[in-house]
Formats: C-alpha cells, structure tokens, sequence
C-alpha cells in the first residue's frame, strides 16, 4: 500500500469515526468541521466512506438547513450542511424498541408527518393534536409531540408544526405516504 492510500484509508476511518459518535444532542457534522479535520478534498473521502456504510446497510445523509434539497448545491451549502449516518433500510420492529422507540411513539409520528404533508409542509399544532386525540390520551400526544420536536423530527414555530431535519434525514416520507395509503 502506498502512503496515498495509506493516508486516504485514515482518512476514511478518521470520517467514520466523526460520523458515528454523537457529540450533542444533535447527531450529526457539519460539512465546515469535516473540511476542516479531513481536508480540502472531505467530500471524495465521503464518498469512500459512503461505498463502505453501503455495504453494512448505512448510508450517508446530507441535510441542507433549507427543508428544500438544492439541486446543485453550492459549495458554502456543503459546508453548512450536516453529515448524518443513518440506516438503509426502515427498522424492524425489534431493532425500533432496542432503540428507545415506543409503538404509540412511531404511530404518532407517522401520523402526525402524514398530516403534515398532506397540508403541504405546515399544519397547526391544535389540528394535529385534535387528529391524534380520536386514538391518544392528550397526556400522551403532547409529551411525544414535544420529545419529536425536541429531537429533531418535528419542527416548531408560532404553534405550526413542519417536518424537522432529522424526518428529512432518516424518513423516506414518500414510501411513508404509501405505506399509508396502502393500509386504508
């Protein structure tokens, strides 16, 4: 091996390792500090990286600050962006409760994101709540309401509710939709 592929190879490990530790509450890098620890070409070393995760079921996100995805994003909305590992495929049922999901919990963000789409981007918290009552104790719809906000799935201004980053990254919402139709 040579001390190209040799650097190249730590450099992938190094981005793996960045990617998968969460250091806040946010998971997640941002394009500026990934350039920064792994250099000017940081995105030809993701795309290793991502050829890697590929074949463990992971894949790579980038999520723009903007909820519209740029078609051609621009260097400065690279940097700004967050680098967020997630999985391939949805969980299965036991891996969802080895990670901290409750049933009520994915049901009422499943719910609660369909809902949200279908008013194109942005329902009112009320309207949400007032769905999710027909089948949820309130208790319940507004302390999960409250941990999705936190968590990043749900966004949250003035009382409106809007699909969060971390939805953005992780869910596939058009599959979401069809799964939905589906079940009626």
């Amino acid at each position: 091996m040579s001390s190209e592929e040799a650097l190249i190879t730590q450099k992938i490990k190094q981005a793996a390792r960045i990617l998968l530790f969460q250091k806040h509450r946010r998971p997640g890098v941002r394009g500026y500090e990934l350039k920064k620890i792994l250099g000017r070409k940081y995105l030809k070393i993701l795309d290793l990286l991502r050829r890697y995760l590929n074949d463990l079921g992971l894949d790579l996100k980038i999520v723009y600050d903007q909820p519209e995805e740029p078609q051609k994003p621009t260097e400065e909305q690279l940097e700004k962006a967050y680098y967020y590992v997630t999985t391939r495929q949805p969980p299965s049922p036991a891996e969802a409760r080895l990670s901290g999901w409750r049933v009520d919990e994915l049901a009422i963000l499943s719910v609660t994101l369909a809902y949200i789409v279908s008013k194109h981007g942005k329902a009112s918290r009320r309207e949400v709540e007032e769905i999710l009552s027909e089948k949820f104790p309130q208790r319940i719809i507004k302390v999960t309401l409250d941990k999705l906000v936190w968590r990043g799935y749900i966004g949250e201004d003035n009382e409106s509710l809007f699909i969060g980053w971390r939805s953005r990254a992780e869910i596939n919402l058009k599959e979401l939709i069809k799964q939905i139709l589906i079940r009626k």
